[in-house]
């Protein structure tokens, strides 16, 4: 599993070319209750470091950047009744959206630019 700066997780999903992506513990407790998540259809494509869609909680609206590019290829319809999954499972069923690289070496590459568990750790406590 990998970390973005903007505190979402990615990591390989079951098939060939294709990252999950969620945000992370840290980031569902500074939030608080979600309440609401806009995510793209299936289809829709994303450029790395750009906003993909929006988590509402009850203390503020946070944009999702989109951790690489490529097209969306799934996303979480639970999360239309069921935005809490965010909060009690975020790395499991509060996953937000598949996305489909173009190229392999491309999504190699962008992976390996990402933050492992240590970095992502460091990060987050520093002050």
């Amino acid at each position: 599993m990998k970390y973005t700066a903007e505190h979402e997780w990615v990591r390989r999903a079951d098939r060939p070319g294709v990252v999950r992506v969620g945000i992370t513990q840290y980031a569902q407790e500074q939030l608080g209750d979600v309440v609401y998540v806009s995510l793209p259809e299936p289809g829709a494509a994303v450029t790395a470091g750009d906003p993909f869609g929006e988590v509402e909680s009850t203390k503020s609206v946070s944009d999702l950047f989109a951790p690489v590019s490529g097209s969306v290829v799934a996303r979480n319809d639970a999360l239309d009744t069921q935005p809490d999954l965010v909060n009690s499972d975020p790395y499991g069923d509060g996953w937000m959206v598949e996305i489909e690289a173009p190229d392999s070496e491309g999504l190699a590459a962008a992976l390996d630019g990402l933050m492992d568990a240590d970095a992502y750790a460091a990060s987050v406590s520093a002050p």
